[in-house]
């Protein structure tokens, strides 16, 4: 077997070009020239910066001011006209094509678009339009409705309604257990020492917080 290996390499070194060659024929082969005119159905009128695109591919090319083009093309592939106004229309190269050149003379047909019947009516009075157009309502802009989003009303509604999402959740329970491992080993302050509690306290008592309500 190990006296076979060396044949069998200079073997493959002998068929692989072969093959290679083989194989690009075929390619060479199913390359196709693909060039013509497009123009419009209706007056034969050469038509401009008309979209020639390979169907699929990211690949394609525009027709001149003549309406001429010339792009390079696979046997089989399909062919895509499209131009803004009129309707789009698709080609297919055939696959047993004989040669590497096609020609074509591609005619577009106009893409007629039908709106629905709109009817105007005037106003019966002056009068009227002058109430519709006063009783109408105006929808808010942007810059009053981020007023009203930035309102403190609306900031209190939504801080008392709003649940707290992940990150305060985290937050809050990291710092409680910074101030846990702050005072450990002693005793934590208390705030009837502390004066600005005081006077917290003295303002809410004033406010009559904590009067019973009934």
């Amino acid at each position: 077997m190990k006296k076979l290996i060396p044949y069998l390499f200079i073997a493959a070194l002998f068929f692989l070009p072969v093959a290679a060659k083989a194989q690009f024929e075929t390619f060479k082969d199913s390359v196709v020239q693909l060039y013509g005119i497009v123009m419009t159905a209706d007056s034969l009128k050469g038509l401009e910066s008309v979209s020639v695109m390979i169907k699929g591919q990211n690949r394609g090319t525009i027709t001149n001011n003549k309406g001429v083009f010339s792009i390079v093309v696979l046997k089989g592939d399909q062919v895509v006209f499209t131009s803004i106004g009129y309707k789009p229309k698709t080609i297919s190269i055939p696959a047993n094509l004989e040669g590497n050149q096609h020609s074509i003379i591609q005619l577009m047909v106009n893409d007629t678009v039908y709106l629905p019947a709109t009817i105007i009516k005037a106003r019966p009075s002056r009068a009227q339009f002058e109430r519709d157009f006063l009783n109408a309502e105006m929808p808010d802009d942007y810059i009053t409705i981020a007023r009203k989003n930035n309102s403190e009303a609306t900031r209190k509604l939504l801080v008392a309604t709003l649940p707290t999402d992940g990150r305060e959740n985290s937050s809050h329970y990291l710092r409680q257990n910074a101030n846990k491992a702050y005072y450990t080993g002693q005793v934590p302050p208390m705030n009837i020492f502390n004066p600005f509690a005081w006077a917290e306290f003295i303002k809410a008592w004033k406010r009559g917080d904590f009067k019973s309500k009934k």
